[in-house]
């Protein structure tokens, strides 16, 4: 037998360190050569560790959510074999490590003490009194409570103010374990007075959630970005009528290619506009105050999954048609949503656009994606109606398909005259379709 130490490698993406935020194996499991040890998560990207060895787990090198430097052991394994090799084992400072030693010796029979059953949390209710199966005694002490009161298990406090309130307990519904509560009188009260109408929704379980892996990161990327960039943000409104149904006109002939969405159709107009704005298609970097303005567009695009939101960069979308636009949006969003989406793949955005699609709202006030400079919303497609020329020289009334574009800058790059006469831009793009198929 021997000791195998198995420490996090250098995953050579520069990191100093990583975040544990899965373990598949457990302090005393087998595992098998290149069988799966842990997930680890560096700047979004999740790395499964394979073992290298086979044998059985003595410890492990922290908890999920933890922070672990590389280079540091990640896990110690019991190998088999004359062969094996010894290795000393060094618990991580950073981190706690769960029973690393091997079982001591069982003590002897007379040293096992008998488990201590801990004794139950105080609480603000009377400790509840168990209640034996009903004798004579037993009926006679509940007197005037009726005889159902001593089926149902309830304090003496609960028995007592049920009497009060000529409530039979044998009608009132436990919230949980079978024992009534004082809040389960509340709740029969408030049904009853409300004519028996049950309330609008059930209580929920507290719970607490440990931010950990994706979550962590999104939520200290997002406080970054609104810590350290001044945003504003610019919404306009925009006839997508036609575009609609050039869309459809499309979708109509597309054959076996993908199904246009929207999106292809803005991510053109924006690429086709962007050109005349280089100060949103860039990066700031506030440590060395420069900014790094970019000729291709690699256009992030904000996808939630079950994790949270993934940011996956369609790499040159000026150079792409509507058709290719789609084809890729819908691979990369399948690559984030399943966890397969590389490093390179969630990297190197310039600019980012975020669509919640049919729940898009009237307008929203994104978060750059920071180092970006800019992200552009597009929000729900309502229908209203409107003035619009009649071609005479006068007006009508017409139903139109309407659409509102948001976009947030970094004011310390960004003018709102720029952002305002981008928008415009593609607006007007938007607005006449036929000029996003013209070369």
């Amino acid at each position: 037998m021997g000791k195998f130490t198995f420490n996090l490698p250098d995953i050579g993406e520069g990191i100093a360190e990583a975040e544990i935020v899965a373990w598949h194996v457990k302090v005393g499991d087998r595992i098998e050569e290149d069988g799966k040890i842990a997930d680890v998560m560096t700047d979004k990207a999740t790395v499964e560790m394979e073992s290298p060895v086979t044998g059985t787990v003595l410890s492990i090198g922290g908890e999920e959510g933890d922070m672990i430097a590389i280079g540091s052991p990640l896990v110690v394994i019991e190998t088999e074999g004359d062969d094996a090799v010894e290795e000393p084992v060094e618990a991580p400072a950073h981190a706690p490590v769960e029973s690393a030693q091997t079982a001591p010796a069982p003590p002897a029979s007379s040293e096992v003490e008998a488990p201590r059953v801990p004794p139950e949390p105080e609480t603000t209710e009377p400790k509840p009194v168990p209640v034996p199966a009903p004798t004579s005694l037993d009926t006679a002490g509940q007197a005037g409570l009726g005889s159902s009161h001593a089926k149902v298990l309830a304090s003496p406090a609960v028995r007592a103010r049920a009497s009060e309130l000529g409530i039979d307990l044998a009608q009132v519904k436990p919230a949980e374990d079978g024992r009534v509560r004082h809040a389960d009188l509340d709740a029969f009260l408030a049904y009853n007075a409300a004519g028996g109408f049950r309330a609008a929704g059930a209580k929920g379980v507290d719970q607490t959630i440990k931010v950990m892996g994706l979550r962590r990161r999104i939520a200290e990327n997002m406080a970054a970005s609104k810590r350290a960039i001044p945003h504003f943000s610019y919404v306009e409104e925009c006839d997508v009528t036609a575009l609609e149904e050039m869309r459809a006109q499309l979708n109509g002939a597309r054959g076996q290619r993908p199904k246009l969405t929207m999106l292809p159709l803005l991510i053109t107009a924006i690429c086709r506009a962007l050109p005349d704005f280089p100060m949103l298609n860039a990066r700031y970097d506030d440590e060395a105050g420069v900014v790094q303005r970019y000729g291709a567009v690699h256009l992030g695009m904000a996808t939630q999954t079950d994790g949270g939101l993934m940011v996956p960069a369609i790499r040159d979308a000026q150079d792409r048609n509507l058709w290719q636009l789609a084809s890729e949006i819908g691979r990369l969003a399948e690559a984030a949503r399943n966890g397969s989406a590389t490093s390179a793949e969630l990297s190197g955005s310039t600019l980012t656009i975020t669509s919640l699609g049919p729940l898009g709202g009237v307008a929203t006030t994104p978060v750059i994606n920071r180092p970006e400079v800019a992200i552009i919303g597009p929000n729900r497609i309502v229908e209203r109606p409107m003035f619009v020329p009649d071609g005479m020289g006068g007006e009508r009334i017409e139903k139109r398909k309407l659409m509102n574009i948001s976009i947030s800058c970094d004011h310390r790059v960004v003018d709102g005259w720029d952002a305002a006469s981008f928008v415009q831009a593609v607006k007007r793009l938007i607005e006449t379709p036929v000029l996003l198929l013209a070369d």
